[in-house]
């Protein structure tokens, strides 16, 4: 392509200078482009590939310059300064003088301008490199999203199909069902909008859909329906049969997913031991006589490499584990929302009186007499407002653990110097670490499990609940009245919320919004695509007990997930805590056994400077204090491990953090 080629339309600043060097440099049907245009597509990104790769030419650039201008600083730092001898890099006999003045007049300037052009390098290959790399990882975001949700998203067409609804209204309500079901309906979105807006027949949109969707299973999904659509076949009897496949397929793709957090867990028992092994080899070295032992390495054993250890199975695990997509939010206004003869019912959602407030005074009083009562509604009761937001105790716990610990150190109770510290290291730790870990993750703790169980207990028995709305449907009973009937004879949580939203349609409250002010005031994703497949089908129809039957077969396939994992990673969370146990045991025996004899022996005498002992060795009382950081860094990171594993949270890992780190606690006080 020539430099006189046509720019695309809308181009930045930044793109627009630098297409010219796009134009110059990448072909338009090269491999490269082609790749990088699916890529935005199934990103959902809009530039044209042709202005995505100027910015990032650009981008790239322009960190290349400013890196290389302080590559140039640095180089001159290192070399112009004498920091770095030039005489040693060059030690190259050079028998002629005159060369020999060239050569001494230009290593300066050509090694500033080496070390500024490899920086430079650096900095264009980050830059450009960053943006080619987004699209790659939106698109893989988004087709992970996809194949969690699109079994559930099945279900919802399936009872949608059986529900009476054809084909494009189907398509129609999967595209409008984005609260619930996240990625899967922006892609049914963009279908429906091809054929709406832009005039293109529904074959055609999904053809291209499965073309353009970066998850190989809904593209399959996707042609497997045109397929469908084209011979005229049975739709319900199609989404019946990918129910089944895709709920087989959500089975093994978590069997997968556990037997790789089996052998990670594994892993991390056999890679968590090093820091300990290492811990032991240096605390037998010191007993030798002239030891030259850093004490650097003990520093980095325990505060770095432990640290390391945890973050880098946290990130392991969370490549394969992950939680439920969505926020379990489900918005008001619509297409379901709407009357049984047909008469759309105007949306009303929390928004009308902020949008309204600022046009008319009443409006704002309203909105002000609002926030009043829901900030009273907070001082009465801190309790309930703190179970449903846990993080908000930091704002209280935080600046509390400050205000302790400076006071301890104000009264003199806490040492703050090193010495100190190797004197009394047990009453250091405890104020230092301990007071803020029980002050700020204990409310923490409490809270998020609090919030976790109550929203366990209204999923617990939901499964059951709907396959009794569906009995109670198919009598000849209307939506509201099964619930009534299900609310009076049950005992649970969900019992108790559908009696609630009985009383709210009794009130006046449409049961559309009832059933979502109950999604949104748990934000389960689960519950809250329970609640959009109801809503959507009760909006169309009393007789819903088909609908019902298929969306207690879909929870009842989430609740057999749920407990095969939750029995498979108890084992995992096992393994993680005999491991801080044994290696509590061996370093409480270290303390014990080796450091008295250490002591005792001449080798380093408590209190010592460092390089007073044999070689520079440690002296016991910092061995000792390093040995006691040790248990409790790898207690802290071991509950997170546990927590993460069990519930994919990490705030679920508070707990079993605060356990072992107790135990390890009350375990050195009595070895010490």
């Amino acid at each position: 392509m020539s430099f006189c080629a046509e720019r695309p339309p809308g181009t930045t600043a930044l793109g627009d200078r630098f297409y010219p060097v796009y134009a110059r440099v990448f072909d338009e049907d090269g491999r490269f482009v082609a790749r990088l245009e699916r890529k935005l597509s199934q990103a959902r990104i809009d530039d044209t590939v042709e202005l995505y790769l100027s910015r990032a030419i650009g981008t790239g650039v322009v960190a290349g310059a400013c890196l290389s201008i302080l590559g140039a600083i640095v180089g001159y730092g290192l070399f112009g300064t004498g920091i770095v001898d030039i005489g040693e890099l060059l030690g190259i006999p050079v028998p002629n003088p005159t060369i020999l003045a060239l050569l001494e007049a230009l290593r300066l300037p050509t090694l500033v301008a080496a070390t500024g052009l490899a920086f430079g390098t650096l900095g264009f290959l980050g830059g450009f490199g960053s943006l080619v790399a987004i699209p790659h990882a939106r698109a893989s975001a988004r087709r992970r999203e996809i194949d969690v949700l699109l079994p559930d998203a099945v279900s919802f067409m399936y009872a949608l199909s059986i529900g009476g609804l054809d084909r494009l209204e189907i398509i129609a309500a999967m595209a409008g069902a984005d609260d619930a079901y996240g990625e899967v309906a922006r892609e049914f979105r963009t279908v429906h909008a091809e054929a709406t807006s832009l005039g293109v027949d529904y074959r055609t949109a999904i053809r291209r859909r499965a073309r353009e969707t970066p998850s190989d299973e809904l593209s399959q999904f996707l042609t497997d329906l045109l397929s469908v659509v084209d011979s005229g076949g049975d739709t319900e009897r199609f989404l019946e049969e990918k129910r089944r496949k895709h709920a087989q397929t959500a089975k093994r793709e978590q069997e997968r997913t556990l037997e790789t957090l089996e052998l990670f867990g594994e892993l991390y028992m056999t890679l968590s031991l090093f820091p300990l092994l290492l811990l032991i080899v240096t605390v037998v070295v010191q007993l030798l006589p002239n030891a030259n032992v850093p004490p650097e390495m003990l520093y980095l054993t325990v505060y770095a490499l432990l640290p390391l250890i945890g973050v880098a199975f946290l990130v392991l695990i969370s490549t394969v584990k992950h939680d439920d997509p969505g926020d379990g939010t489900l918005s008001f206004a619509t297409d379901g929302d709407r009357l049984r003869n047909g008469e759309e019912r105007r949306p009303s959602g929390g928004g009308s009186v902020e949008e309204l407030a600022g046009k008319y005074a009443v409006f704002s009083r309203i909105e002000s007499r609002e926030a009043t009562d829901r900030a009273v509604g907070i001082l009465r009761r801190p309790h309930l407002f703190f179970r449903d937001n846990p993080s908000y105790t930091l704002a209280v716990t935080v600046p509390a653990s400050l205000a302790v610990v400076t006071v301890a150190i104000a009264m003199g109770s806490v040492p703050i110097d090193r010495s100190g510290v190797l004197e009394r290291p047990l009453r250091a730790t405890v104020v230092y670490a301990y007071l803020p870990l029980y002050v700020v993750g204990g409310p923490l703790a409490v809270a998020s499990e609090w919030n976790r169980r109550r929203r366990a207990a209204v999923v617990e028995t939901l499964s059951e609940e709907l396959w009794k709305l569906s009995s109670a449907n198919e009598t000849g009973l209307t939506p509201l009245e099964s619930i009534e009937s299900v609310a009076e004879g049950g005992t649970g949580k969900l019992s108790q919320e559908l009696e609630r939203i009985r009383a709210k349609v009794g009130y006046g409250t449409s049961l559309r919004r009832a059933l979502v002010e109950f999604a949104n005031a748990y934000r389960i994703p689960r519950l809250a695509r329970t609640v959009r497949l109801i809503a959507e089908s009760q909006a169309a129809s009393n007789r819903i007990s088909a609908v019902l039957r298929t969306a207690a077969r879909t929870s009842e396939v989430h609740d057999e997930l749920e407990r095969e994992r939750r029995s498979r990673t108890r084992m995992q969370v096992v393994i993680i805590v005999m491991t801080f146990l044994t290696v509590f045991a061996v370093i409480a025996i270290l303390e014990t056994q080796f450091l008295d004899a250490m002591a005792g022996g001449g080798i380093a005498t408590p209190g010592a400077p460092a390089d007073s002992a044999s070689g520079g060795a440690v002296p016991p009382d910092a061995l000792s204090v390093l040995l006691f950081h040790a248990v409790v860094l790898q207690a802290v990171i071991s509950g997170t491990l546990c927590g993460y594993i069990r519930n994919a949270d990490l705030l679920s890992g508070l707990k079993y953090a605060l356990a072992l780190a107790t135990v390890a606690l009350v375990g050195w006080a009595v070895v010490i």
